[in-house]
């Protein structure tokens, strides 16, 4: 790597989806005190996530379609030409 271009605490970090219990480890200089045994038997330094793409629901297909025809009416009632 060239010097100077990386922040000194470019290292690799685990990412945990807490509420799907996935996790992936990646290079990143994102700040945390919590550790985690990866394994491969090393300590790694830990973030946990509310969501990944694991849990996304854009991810998941468990998206909820928007009922945007009576969004519409609904504005048009409330904010129409009168």
């Amino acid at each position: 790597m060239k010097k100077g271009t990386h922040p000194e605490n470019y290292r690799p970090v685990v990412f945990k989806d807490m509420s799907m219990d996935y996790a992936f480890i990646i290079r990143s200089t994102a700040e945390t005190s919590d550790t985690i045994e990866w394994e491969d038997g090393n300590t790694y330094p830990l973030v946990k996530l509310e969501i990944s793409d694991k849990s996304h629901p854009f991810f998941t297909g468990k998206q909820m379609m928007l009922d945007s025809a009576g969004r519409v009416e609904r504005f048009n009632r409330k904010y129409g030409k009168k």
